[in-house]
């Protein structure tokens, strides 16, 4: 059984997020042969092109936290309609400097929770572009806009709804499914060994 590593990121920096409550419902529910790993964004200042010369070790050890993973996925809420700050910032210190992209042909997945309508939905499509620009595959299918009430999360990770539960296991089974087809392909550009 091949082991792959994902490195999840967790969009809110609030200890009691409830994106924070889904990521552990997320890793209870996924095949057994994908391995977690919490990329932490907390103590990242704020990205200036005047680090560039001279990259601090935190933003150094967040590039090779992500180069060290098979895939990414993303939890994130949303904020003002769009994507959380603290998210954003650590999407632009492992892509820095120039030409240094720490996101580039890894596999990734987006979903949130939310207690408003709307669902994340905005704030996904945000980061999807952002994705899209960075050359991260990303798997588009399901989309995962879970409706937060509250328990349905356990601190445990436990999930109280069976419908959400079924759903977000299936989500975890197509991201494995995602990550092994993209990872088994050759990158887009490479030329086929002769038989």
């Amino acid at each position: 059984m091949t082991v792959y590593r994902v490195g999840y990121l967790v969009g809110s920096l609030a200890t009691a997020s409830v994106n924070r409550q889904m990521s552990k419902a997320l890793i209870r529910l996924a095949p057994p042969d994908l391995e977690f790993t919490e990329i932490g964004i907390r103590d990242l200042p704020l990205y200036s092109y005047d680090y560039d010369d001279n990259y601090p070790a935190v933003g150094t050890a967040l590039k090779d936290a992500i180069a060290g993973m098979d895939a990414v996925m993303f939890v994130t809420p949303e904020y003002n309609r769009s994507i959380p700050g603290a998210l954003k910032n650590a999407i632009d210190w492992a892509t820095r400097p120039a030409g240094d992209n720490a996101f580039a042909r890894k596999p990734s997945a987006v979903i949130g929770a939310s207690p408003g309508a709307l669902r994340t939905a905005i704030a996904q499509q945000h980061l999807r572009s952002v994705l899209g620009y960075l050359r991260s595959p990303q798997m588009n299918s399901p989309e995962g806009y879970i409706h937060y009430t509250p328990g349905l999360f356990t601190e445990a990770g436990e999930v109280t709804d069976e419908g959400t539960e079924r759903f977000l296991r299936r989500f975890m089974d197509e991201f494995h499914t995602f990550i092994v087809r993209v990872l088994s392909e050759p990158p887009v550009g490479a030329v086929p060994r002769p038989r």
